[in-house]
């Protein structure tokens, strides 16, 4: 999820021309699943949860009736169905029997988040128990915190600033890892846990792969440019075939305070002079001001790997994967069992990528394949206007990608992916989000808007983005030639998102099922069910070409027919993003971000219950975001 950071000035100014005539994409986006015939059949993706026990299709892939739109303060869900909190920010992770409790008042110290689960909960995953593996009323969750709302996380918000509410924003995000269980039918967080943790902004970490040491990664903290302090803005996640998480730093630039005259590597990742978005750590944490230390912002945007069930491991930047506004990391198999990373940059003109690992994953779990991702090629798409597309490699000395364009090495490709792509004329896509795999080996990819599509002086539509003020956004599929290495794909639309009740042809969108704009979040269950999940923006919700979608929601599709049904809606203010589920598909669990977010995205300190007070709506409460249990009532599998 970008928020709205994304409404200001974009920063991808590359030429790259858009050079497909609007009346072939039109047509072309007509037809639905026309290329699917000439596509070869792929090894099944890795699914978000193990397929162990699930269901397997007999009958509708969708079996509940679905919800209405809604602009109720609550989680709303199908009949027969319940939704029980389980994580709200502020909870202990159980780092020890005595943890603090949360204050609503805001009172809580930065020692004590340390130890709570974060705010502004994102990617998710449910890990298998490490000693009850075949268990599913037990496991790890491991969830992202994107960012903080200093308004809600301080009993006085911003109206003054100190080194400890710096820390106590640093400690909010990040990633928890807590352990769980069903215990007589609600889920419960296991306090204390050996397995609980907090990662946060500041948890010392290092880099694997060819940019690690490099000078641009180098500081005076850190000479070597080996150990980076911390992880942030994780927005989407992904896991891996050997037992560890993947989160991705998406907008890390708007944290540091730019030069006065930023040069162009600094312009091109959106670093502007002066503090853009106010979250005032540089004031207290030098490292954040980019004019005393210009290579501390090189040191974020990477997909950082966790080993949830080492406590004591060290979180690593994976530096082969390209830096980027990353906004997950999917990962699927080639039938030689390497390794195959799909990801997003949730930013307007900007790219999706993979990258293909050079060797094949090794039995032995995390400690076997500690470095695997350190090792393979990095690619970047082009989509054509006749249905197929091309991985474009970011390799040193191919094409443009010399010392006499910028690049010195290979380091310094990855370190500057997007200048990279830029010169070897790579899609620019519509803030490529979630991306997800079916059972058939299609590949979706969520974008989920982009309102300067079209505008003034900004790129033109393309087939691949075929509509101007693209304010609805849509999900693009391809699947790959041969295995998920191959070089080439062939690719289509899966739906434009949109309002049938809406004069203007751009926003109409061609859903087949309840309407929806803004996807976002994106996951595949076990039985094959693509869930999609919304991210309408605070200041546009309710207003414009958004008037009727209510308030964001989780819809359900089926990849085969087509289908969405809605399966579930937020309250006030928020985004819904993450799911997961247990191996027996009997539980999911749905992160709720932000309930309560206002149109600034930051709360009045002296009015937090503004727009919302869930999920404790307490007198004295205010908005949590929130892990969100979902189960049927009669105990079946979710979704039939």
């Amino acid at each position: 999820m970008a928020k709205d950071y994304d409404r200001m000035e974009d920063s991808n100014r590359s030429s790259n021309l858009n050079i497909h005539e609007v009346s072939d994409l039109r047509r072309r986006t007509l037809i639905r699943g026309g290329l699917a015939a000439a596509a070869t059949g792929l090894l099944a993706p890795l699914a978000g949860c193990a397929t162990g026990g699930a269901a397997s299709r007999s009958g509708p892939l969708l079996g509940f009736k679905s919800v209405p739109v809604s602009t109720a303060d609550a989680v709303t869900v199908p009949e027969g169905y319940t939704a029980q909190v389980l994580a709200p920010w502020g909870e202990a992770v159980g780092l020890s029997g005595e943890d603090p409790a949360f204050k609503f008042d805001g009172s809580n110290t930065a020692a004590e988040q340390e130890t709570q689960l974060g705010m502004h909960h994102d990617g998710i995953h449910f890990f298998r128990h490490p000693l009850t593996p075949d268990s599913s009323n037990a496991g790890l969750l491991v969830m992202n915190h994107e960012y903080a709302d200093d308004g809600l996380l301080h009993a006085d918000g911003m109206a003054t600033w100190t080194a400890a509410k710096v820390r106590k924003s640093q400690a909010a995000h990040g990633v928890s890892v807590i352990e769980v269980e069903n215990r007589g039918g609600r889920w419960e967080i296991v306090k204390p846990s050996p397995w609980a943790r907090r990662i946060t902004a500041s948890t010392p970490m290092t880099f694997g792969g060819p940019a690690a040491g490099h000078a641009l990664l180098q500081t005076r903290a850190d000479a070597r440019g080996m150990r980076p302090l911390g992880t942030l803005n994780n927005c989407g996640s992904g896991i891996t075939p050997w037992g560890t998480y993947l989160t991705c730093e998406e907008n890390f630039i708007f944290y540091f305070k730019g030069p006065e005259q930023p040069n162009a590597h600094e312009t091109r990742w959106g670093l502007r002079a002066g503090d853009r978005i106010g979250y005032r750590w540089h004031e207290h944490d030098e490292r954040f001001d980019a004019s005393r230390h210009p290579n501390e912002p090189n040191r974020f945007g990477w997909v950082v790997e966790i080993d949830p069930n080492n406590p004591s491991s060290t979180p690593v930047k994976r530096t082969a994967l390209g830096r980027a506004a990353h906004e997950g990391a999917t990962v699927a198999l080639t039938k030689s069992g390497r390794a195959v990373v799909y990801s997003g940059e949730d930013a307007r003109f900007e790219y999706i990528y993979k990258f293909v690992s050079r060797d094949a994953v090794k039995p032995g779990g995390a400690t076997a394949n500690a470095t695997l991702l350190d090792h393979g090629t990095l690619y970047v798409a082009r989509f054509d206007a006749d249905g197929r597309g091309r991985w474009l490699p970011l390799v040193h000395g191919s094409g443009p990608l010399t010392a006499a364009n910028g690049f010195a090495d290979q380091g310094e490709v990855l370190i500057k992916t997007r200048q990279a792509s830029d010169l070897l004329g790579a899609t620019k896509m519509d803030r490529p989000e979630w991306i997800d795999i079916d059972k058939a080996g299609w590949v979706y990819c969520t974008l989920t808007n982009n309102s300067n599509r079209g505008g003034a002086n900004q790129p033109g539509v393309d087939p691949a983005n075929p509509r101007a003020n693209n304010s609805m956004g849509h999900i693009i599929r391809w699947k790959e030639d041969g295995d998920f290495d191959g070089l080439g794909f062939a690719w289509n639309h899966f739906v434009l998102a949109g309002d049938p009740k809406l004069e203007r042809v751009d926003a109409k969108g061609n859903v087949k099922g309840d309407a929806f704009a803004c996807p976002d979040g994106l996951w595949t269950d076990a039985r094959g069910v693509l869930w999609i999940q919304t991210d309408m923006s605070t200041s546009a919700m309710g207003r414009g070409d958004l008037q009727n979608m209510g308030y964001n929601a989780m819809l359900a599709a089926d990849p085969t027919t087509g289908e969405i049904r809605r399966f579930l809606t937020g309250p006030a203010g928020c985004e819904v993003t993450g799911a997961t589920a247990t191996p027996d598909g009997r539980t999911m669990f749905v992160n709720i971000q932000h309930p309560g977010e206002s149109p600034s995205e930051r709360s009045d300190p002296a009015a937090p219950r503004r727009v919302s007070n869930w999920p404790d709506q307490r007198p004295d409460g205010r908005p949590r975001s929130a892990t969100v249990v979902i189960r049927k009532a009669d105990g079946g599998v979710i979704g039939t």
